[in-house]
């Protein structure tokens, strides 16, 4: 069976990472002032927006369907992120941080 591109395209545009499939939620992420000038910079999706608020920090926020990925690059920048939104998606951070903290508690104690 052949697929022409651009329904292909269509498909997988609004895709973040590896994991494909349309975007269903928009995540939104602020990040502290300090590491701000440097996620300013990158591009995680095509069709992101961000901006510079008050304090320093900035919002970036993406589309996206899939959050194995995405979480795994929201990690990456440890107490320099925190999701916004969507509560699902900070759910699941908070849920993987509280399990790599318990593991540190449980090797090197409180």
């Amino acid at each position: 069976m052949e697929i022409p591109d651009d329904e292909l395209d269509r498909y997988y545009s609004g895709s973040f990472g590896i994991f494909s499939g349309p975007a269903t939620q928009t995540a939104v992420l602020r990040f502290t002032a300090q590491r701000a000038r440097w996620v300013a910079e990158e591009q995680w999706h095509p069709q992101q927006q961000g901006s510079w608020l008050d304090d320093g920090s900035y919002q970036l926020s993406l589309p996206y369907g899939d959050s194995r990925e995405l979480v795994l690059d929201i990690l990456r920048y440890g107490p320099d992120v925190e999701v916004m939104a969507p509560a699902e998606l900070r759910r699941e951070i908070k849920e993987r941080l509280i399990v790599a903290l318990r593991q540190y508690e449980k090797q090197y104690g409180k």
